[in-house]
């Protein structure tokens, strides 16, 4: 399985700052010689790339350095060069992830999942989004590829790329399972009937301002286990019963790690072992029912940063396997 990667992944922040960026250093370190895991370097997205989810005024802004200062509080990173390298970046890897899902089943970013920026501004700590951005371009590229005779909308179709029944338009499912809402993926989506957004999130937690998306799951702080395992079964049954008449041919699937117990701005209660089931749960409703899956490491704020890193390591490791059952490869 491919896994999508940047060394600029990791970007210099002031002393003091709340993001743990050595997260990403330190995931990367880990998946260093894994079975089964072939780490790839993601190249930059382009500005074309980028204006299929974004508008071109704050594209502008972001890459000639002319966010005001209150668009750089809202994204929670101070301008710079290197800001921008690592946000194009996320988005490549993305992109990537999912050109390579849809060719051999799952791929993953090792970062990624960065849900709250819309088109027009960033916020959270995200600049693009990297979903919304490859969301598009899969069913641009998708829609090119397509045989000619088939009528346009028709959705009928088997789900890769091989496929005699490929679609003309493909349909995306965004399954978001950080511990706030993707908002920004809802709001950019709205209106496209093409693009599911599910998101179960903390009812409590940023943002404050929630938008709507296509099936929200709003979660008590506290939240364990067993009440979240059962949420998102019923989450994942309300998506397939969306989709009863046709499924989606991809999925950007958002794991965050910040549903853990040990997390600083989670509020929930999930175990490293809950996490692992809900991974299993996701991956093998999608394998199922031969739905590719480009994977996201979303959020992730542990307390104790290696806390955070087991979870996104599980995560991968879980994909490594739902990789090998997809494609019928040896241990």
């Amino acid at each position: 399985m491919q896994a999508f990667y940047a060394d600029q992944f990791v970007l210099p922040l002031p002393p003091g700052h709340r993001f743990p960026m050595s997260k990403y250093r330190l995931l990367r370190e880990q998946l260093e010689g894994i079975p089964g895991l072939q780490l790839c370097q993601a190249l930059p997205a382009s500005d074309g790339e980028l204006a299929l989810a974004h508008t071109p005024g704050y594209l502008s802004a972001v890459v000639d350095g002319t966010l005001s200062a209150a668009q750089q509080r809202e994204i929670g990173f101070p301008w710079s060069e290197a800001m921008v390298e690592r946000a194009r970046r996320s988005v490549g890897a993305t992109i990537a992830a999912a050109r390579s899902a849809l060719a051999t089943g799952l791929a993953t970013n090792v970062a990624g999942g960065t849900h709250h920026a819309t088109a027009d501004k960033g916020s959270g700590y995200c600049v693009f989004n990297d979903a919304a951005v490859a969301a598009r371009l899969m069913q641009a590229e998708w829609h090119r590829r397509s045989p000619p005779g088939r009528p346009k909308g028709d959705y009928r179709s088997a789900q890769h790329e091989g496929s005699q029944e490929s679609r003309q338009l493909l349909r995306v499912a965004i399954i978001d399972l950080d511990v706030h809402q993707g908002n920004g993926s809802a709001s950019i989506f709205a209106d496209d009937p093409t693009v599911f957004t599910l998101s179960l999130h903390g009812a409590k937690n940023f943002p404050f301002r929630k938008e709507r998306s296509n099936l929200d799951v709003a979660l008590p702080d506290g939240c364990d286990d067993a009440a979240y395992l059962r949420a998102l079964d019923d989450a994942l049954a309300a998506l397939w019963r969306h989709h009863a008449q046709a499924l989606p041919g991809l999925i950007f699937y958002l794991a965050g790690a910040d549903p853990h117990e040990g997390d600083r701005l989670g509020r929930l209660k999930l175990t490293t072992a809950g996490l692992a089931e809900r991974d299993r749960r996701v991956l093998l409703a999608a394998r199922e029912r031969r739905i590719p899956v480009a994977l996201s490491m979303a959020g992730g704020y542990g307390c104790v940063i290696e806390d955070t890193v087991q979870v996104h390591l599980g995560t991968i490791r879980a994909a490594i396997e739902s990789w090998r059952q997809w494609n019928n490869a040896g241990p």
